[in-house]
């Protein structure tokens, strides 16, 4: 039988990156936009029982990146959890597990389009609304997808920029505004109902999600036995520790009022405290945040639309390298045309929780895809990650997952089955295709 080792075609990648590499990669991908908009929502549907929801994304997390760790030390392929699933279910499961990781960049992508206008439109008034809205979307992913096109440095020159331009203002944030917190507007009300904190936490984990794309070069990293569970456990517990800092700070600076700063919370905490300029210092900071995420997600979401075209499951097409820059090309303005529709259409709130059916969901392949592989023989000569009661974290996963997922509607599982459904037509009929 073969091994998942033995299922490895990568033992050309150079084995380069450590635990503060990976750590910092998933850092950088996990903490971006949602954290400049969601406390306001978090706020409005519990109040000042806001923590009870980070607690439980970190929890469930948690569970979810320990599973992943499981099955990613038994699978050293480049292509993370699309990797994973394949290994332990076959081709045709790990096609819905890239069609789902595919859906959700697309609604991420566009959503956080959506909120970057927004928060231009609060930084310049009348931007965010009809033609100029329009405008500011279709001249925003022109660029990204012709500084993306032209090649990878570009692109990553300027993500190292909007690390450094997103980090400060939320620095500055926490430093000054921690002096001006009222501790009344955080008198802890009791744990809130379980209906109330699930629908808070279907959208709150918007702002939790990034490890998969992170792990996807996990076939370049050293030791991955060791590397991956060490790094996300300290990537979940850094950024879980400073969403929670944000937060008080906001809501105990504006207290009941946050919820009225839907698109802006952190802003409007900022002004009260820093004044006008501290208001357009972290609305500055949300933009770049957000183009920074929209100009990393241009130059990474577009190879899964490669990998698809040139393995024709999509028209090929999609496979094509750029003569020139070798680029995907055509990916990446199909994957920018897709964010601009979804960006024009739809909310940044309503593209967030498709956005998130779609991603657990995918965890939920995933977990169970650890499940299985934990229960195989480990792949001779290649350590793994081992823990006491590693069958468990798996099915705890996808129990929370499901308790999760519970609170979706059915529009949004309406969506999730669509889906489901096209990608296995397509399937098939690839397969039939080629006899």
């Amino acid at each position: 039988m073969t091994t998942p080792a033995a299922a490895s075609p990568e033992s050309s990648l150079v084995r380069a990156l450590g635990v503060r590499q990976l750590a910092a990669s998933i850092v950088n991908v996990t903490v971006g936009a949602g954290i400049f908009v969601l406390p306001a929502a978090v706020a409005a549907g519990l109040g000042a029982a806001a923590p009870a929801a980070y607690l439980v994304c970190a929890v469930a997390m948690t569970l979810i990146v320990t599973s992943i760790a499981l099955a990613g030390s038994r699978v050293s392929l480049t292509g993370g959890i699309y990797a994973y699933v394949e290994v332990a279910f076959g081709p045709y499961v790990g096609f819905l597990a890239g069609v789902l990781q595919w859906l959700m960049l697309w609604l991420t992508a566009g959503g956080l389009l959506s909120a970057f206008v927004d928060q231009v439109g609060l930084l310049v008034p009348g931007a965010g609304q009809g033609f100029p809205r329009a405008a500011i979307i279709v001249a925003t992913v022109s660029l990204l997808a012709f500084v993306n096109v032209r090649g990878v440095a570009i692109g990553a020159r300027v993500i190292e920029g909007a690390v450094v331009a997103k980090l400060l203002p939320l620095v500055v944030f926490l430093a000054v505004g921690v002096f001006f917190v009222q501790p009344a507007a955080l008198a802890w009300p009791g744990w809130p109902p379980g209906d109330k904190l699930g629908e808070t936490v279907l959208l709150l984990i918007f702002a939790f999600v990034g490890i998969e794309v992170a792990l996807v070069p996990s076939g370049e990293v050293r030791d991955p036995r060791r590397t991956v569970p060490r790094a996300i456990y300290l990537a979940l517990g850094l950024t879980t520790a400073l969403y929670l800092a944000i937060q008080a700070v906001a809501q105990g600076v504006l207290g009941a009022e946050m919820a009225q700063h839907a698109e802006a919370p952190l802003a409007a905490a900022a002004g009260r405290f820093l004044g006008a300029g501290g208001r357009l210092l972290v609305l500055a900071g949300g933009a770049v945040s957000m183009f920074g995420y929209l100009c990393g997600d241009m130059l990474s979401s577009p190879r899964s639309l490669y990998a698809f075209g040139r393995d024709g499951f999509l028209p090929r097409a999609l496979g094509r390298v750029h003569p020139s820059f070798r680029t995907p090309h055509v990916a990446i303005v199909v994957h920018a045309v897709t964010a601009a529709l979804l960006a024009t259409s739809s909310s940044f709130r309503y593209l967030a929780l498709l956005s998130n059916v779609s991603v657990l969901s995918l965890y939920f392949l995933c977990c169970a895809a650890a499940l299985r592989l934990v229960s195989q023989p480990a792949p001779e000569g290649e350590p793994v990650f081992a823990l006491p009661g590693a069958r468990v974290i798996p099915v705890l996963a996808m129990v929370v997952i499901a308790w999760i997922l519970a609170h979706a509607t059915r529009q949004e599982f309406a969506v999730l089955a669509a889906t489901f459904v096209v990608a296995s037509v397509v399937y098939g009929a690839r397969r039939l295709a080629r006899g």
